[in-house]
C-alpha cells in the first residue's frame, strides 16, 4: 500500500478533494465540520485505476494548525498538492511546498482545485504560470498538473491516472526486521482498551507481539491490528496501522510516542544533523536557539548547537547538534524540520546523521566535522569502519540505529572488513547480540583488560581476583560487549574464571616473610588439637581477615560455618574416619561422633552439617547415614 499525504493552503479544497476522491469526508471532529477546516490528521483509503491501494492522509492547512500536518507529512511516497484555481499561490502553499522539499518528497501531482469557479482560461493560464514558477526549484518540478473540480466530479479520473504514474517506479518501503510505528492518534475504545495509529515503518508487526511504548520503555502487548477498519493478522512497513495495545494505559501513551519490538530502538536526547535553512527568512539562526523539533509525528523544543560557524544566514546549510527537550526516537536518515516558535513560521530541515552521538560536541573541532561529512558521504566501507572506530565495542542493533543502511548491505561490508582483518565480529551470527569491533581496539581492550586485573592483583595480593562487575565497571563496556571479551579472553587461556571473579592465568596468592609467621603460629594451634581448632574470630584475630579469606581461598583451611572452621587436611580425615565408622556400625548421633573425635557438640554439629550439604550424609532424626 502506497501513502499519499495533501498539502496545499486552507480552503483551497483539501478535504472535499479527497471526499470526492473516496466518498468519505476525512474531516473527523465536528470541529472541523463546522468551521469547514481541518484541524488535525484525516485518513482515508481508496484504489487506483491500475489497482493499487492508497492510503490518503489528508492534513490541515491553515497556519494554526500547520504542526498537525507536520506529523502526517513525514511518512508518505507522494503528494497531492492542492492549489484553487480562484486564488493561485498562497502564504500556506509556499510553506507546505518548503516542507516537502526539505523532507525530500520527490513524486507528487499538483491539484488545480476549483476549476469549475473560473471562466477565464487566461486566468488559469497565469495561475498555472505561477506555478511552475513556485515549482522550478524543488523536487516537484516535473509533477504532472491536473484540473479538477470536485463539486463537477471533473478530472478526478486523469488525477487518479497521473498519481499512478507518478507511484509506477516507487521503491519497496524499506524492511530491516525492526518495526517502527510514531503514534499520530491514541484514543480510547470501550472494550478493547488503548489504541494507537500511525505510519508503520520498517519491519512488521504481529497479533501478540510483545512491544515496547519508547520512550519511557513501557512495555505491552498487540491485542489487535486493523489496517483503514479491517482486521489483520500481521502488517509490514508502509502501511497504515491501528494498533490495539494492552497492558499500557491509554493516559501514558503520548502522540509521537514509538510503538517497536524491545531492543530495536533506543531513545535519544541529542542529534547530529544537517540542515538547510530557508532562504526567504530574514533573521540568522544563533548558537543555543530554541526552535521546535518535528521528527515522525514527535513534536519537541530543542536547542540549536551550530557547529563549524558562529551563525547561520538564510539559505545557507549546516552541521546542528540538537539538544532535545524530551527523548525522541531516531535513525540515520530521517527526515526533520525546525520552526521558529514566535513568531510561529518554518526555519528549515534536514537529515539526522547521526542518532545517538556519544557526548556534547567542540563547536570548532575539525576530526567532529570531518566525521559528520563522512557519515553523510555514503561511502559504506568508509562509515562502517569509522562508526565503530568512533564506538570501540558495539552490537549489531546499535551498528544499524547509528549506519541507517539496509541489513544485507551493512552484512556484506562488514564480511568484506573482517577478510581483511579489519575488524572482527564476535558471538553467534545473525544475532543482535553479536559484538563488533575492529582489530586494533580488540587488541588494546584486551591489553587494557590485563592491566586492570594485574593492578588489581597488586592491590589485593591476597584476593582470588577481581570481581567480574567490578571489571565492567572499570571498562565502561556495555553488558554483552563485556561478556564477549571475557569469555573470548578465558577461552583463549589467557584469563581464569571462577564463579563471580577473574584473575590473570598465571596469578597465585603469595604470602609476606610476615603473614607466613602468622600463618606458621596458626596452623600450629589447629595441630595441637585437630577436632577443637580456634574458631573464626580467633583465626582472624590472629592473623587477619584478608590473610585469613586467603587461607579459605588456597583451600588450607575450610570454614564449615559463621563459627566453626577446620585445617583442610583434618577435615579430609575426619571426612574418611566417619565414613568407616558409619560403614561398620550404622547410623551415627551427634553425641557419638563427638566422643569419637574428642570435640565438642558445636564443633560436631557444624561438621555433620556441612556433610549433609556436600551429599555425604543425610539425616534421619537424630542419626546420620550415609548417602
Amino acid at each position: 500500500m502506497y501513502i499519499v499525504g495533501t498539502a496545499g493552503h486552507v480552503d483551497h479544497g483539501k478535504s472535499t478533494l479527497i471526499e470526492a476522491i473516496t466518498g468519505t469526508h476525512p474531516d473527523r471532529l465536528q470541529e472541523e465540520r463546522d468551521r469547514e477546516m481541518s484541524i488535525v490528521l484525516g485518513f482515508d483509503h481508496f484504489q487506483l485505476p491500475d489497482g493499487k491501494e492508497v492510503s490518503v492522509v489528508d492534513v490541515p492547512g491553515h497556519r494554526d494548525f500547520i504542526e498537525n500536518m507536520l506529523s502526517g507529512i513525514g511518512s508518505i511516497d507522494a503528494c497531492l498538492l492542492v492549489i484553487a484555481a480562484d486564488e493561485g499561490v498562497m502564504p500556506q502553499t509556499r510553506e507546505h511546498l518548503n516542507i516537502l522539499h526539505l523532507l525530500e518528497v520527490e513524486k507528487g501531482v499538483i491539484a488545480l482545485t476549483k476549476a469549475d469557479l473560473v471562466d477565464d482560461p487566461e486566468w488559469l493560464g497565469l495561475v498555472e504560470l505561477e506555478i511552475q514558477e513556485l515549482l522550478k526549484d524543488t523536487a516537484l518540478k516535473d509533477a504532472p498538473l491536473v484540473r479538477v473540480s470536485a463539486k463537477e466530479k471533473t478530472g478526478l479520473d486523469e488525477l487518479l491516472n497521473k498519481l499512478s504514474e507518478v507511484l509506477a517506479d516507487q521503491p519497496p518501503h524499506l524492511d530491516l526486521g525492526r518495526p517502527r510505528l510514531s503514534v499520530d492518534r491514541v484514543f480510547l475504545m470501550s472494550g478493547f482498551g488503548s489504541i494507537v495509529t500511525g505510519t508503520l515503518l520498517d519491519g512488521s508487526l504481529q497479533v501478540g507481539d510483545e512491544i515496547t511504548l519508547l520512550p519511557g520503555d513501557k512495555s505491552g502487548r498487540i491485542r489487535g491490528l486493523q489496517n483503514h477498519s479491517q482486521e489483520v493478522k500481521e502488517i509490514g512497513p508502509g502501511n497504515r496501522v491501528a494498533v490495539n495495545i494492552s497492558g499500557i494505559e491509554y493516559k501514558d501513551i503520548q502522540r509521537g510516542d514509538v510503538v517497536t519490538h524491545k531492543g530495536d530502538y533506543q531513545s535519544t536526547r541529542r542529534l547530529d544533523v544537517r540542515f538547510q535553512y530557508l532562504n526567504n527568512l530574514e533573521k540568522p539562526i544563533t548558537h543555543n536557539m530554541e526552535a521546535k523539533l518535528f521528527l515522525g509525528a514527535d513534536e519537541t523544543t530543542a536547542r540549536i548547537r551550530l557547529l563549524g560557524m558562529e551563525t547561520l544566514k538564510p539559505g545557507e546549510n549546516a552541521w546542528l547538534q540538537l539538544e532535545v527537550e524530551d527523548p525522541v526516537v531516531a535513525v540515520r536518515g530521517d527526515r526533520y524540520i525546525l520552526r521558529r516558535p514566535s513568531p510561529s513560521e518554518t526555519l528549515g530541515g534536514g537529515v539526522v546523521v547521526d542518532p545517538h552521538p556519544v557526548s556534547r560536541h567542540k563547536r570548532f573541532d575539525e576530526g567532529m566535522l570531518d566525521r559528520l561529512d563522512t557519515l553523510s558521504g555514503g561511502d559504506t566501507r568508509d562509515l562502517l569502519i569509522q562508526e565503530i572506530s568512533r564506538a570501540g565495542v558495539l552490537v549489531w542493533s546499535d551498528l544499524m540505529d547509528t549506519v541507517g543502511l539496509d541489513e544485507k548491505t551493512v552484512r556484506e561490508t562488514l564480511d568484506a572488513l573482517v577478510g581483511e582483518g579489519l575488524v572482527l565480529v564476535l558471538g553467534k551470527p545473525g544475532s543482535k547480540k553479536e559484538v563488533i569491533t575492529t582489530s586494533s581496539n580488540w587488541n588494546k581492550l584486551k591489553t587494557d583488560l590485563a592491566k586492570k586485573i594485574e593492578e588489581y592483583h597488586q592491590t589485593w595480593p591476597l584476593r582470588a581476583g577481581m570481581p567480574l562487575e567490578e571489571l565492567k565497571s572499570q571498562s565502561g563496556e556495555k553488558e554483552n560487549a563485556f561478556r564477549q571479551l571475557v569469555e573470548t579472553q578465558v577461552n583463549e587461556n589467557n584469563l581464569v574464571q571462577d564463579g563471580p571473579v577473574i584473575s590473570l592465568v598465571d596469578f597465585s596468592i603469595q604470602f609476606s616473610s610476615e603473614q607466613k609467621s602468622l600463618i606458621k603460629e596458626l596452623l600450629e594451634l589447629f595441630s595441637k588439637n585437630p577436632a577443637l581448632p580456634p574458631s573464626v574470630a580467633d583465626s582472624r584475630a590472629q592473623v587477619g581477615e584478608e590473610v585469613f579469606n586467603a587461607l579459605l581461598i588456597t583451600n588450607e583451611l575450610v570454614q564449615l560455618s559463621p563459627d566453626v572452621v577446620f585445617k583442610t587436611d583434618t577435615y579430609q580425615h575426619m571426612v574418611q574416619d566417619l565414613e568407616k565408622l558409619i560403614t561398620a556400625g550404622g547410623p551415627i548421633t551427634v553425641a557419638q561422633a563427638r566422643d569419637h573425635f574428642g570435640s565438642s557438640r558445636k564443633y560436631m554439629l557444624a561438621f555433620l552439617e556441612k556433610l549433609d550439604a556436600e551429599g555425604i550424609t543425610v539425616r534421619e532424626e537424630d542419626v546420620r547415614r550415609l548417602k
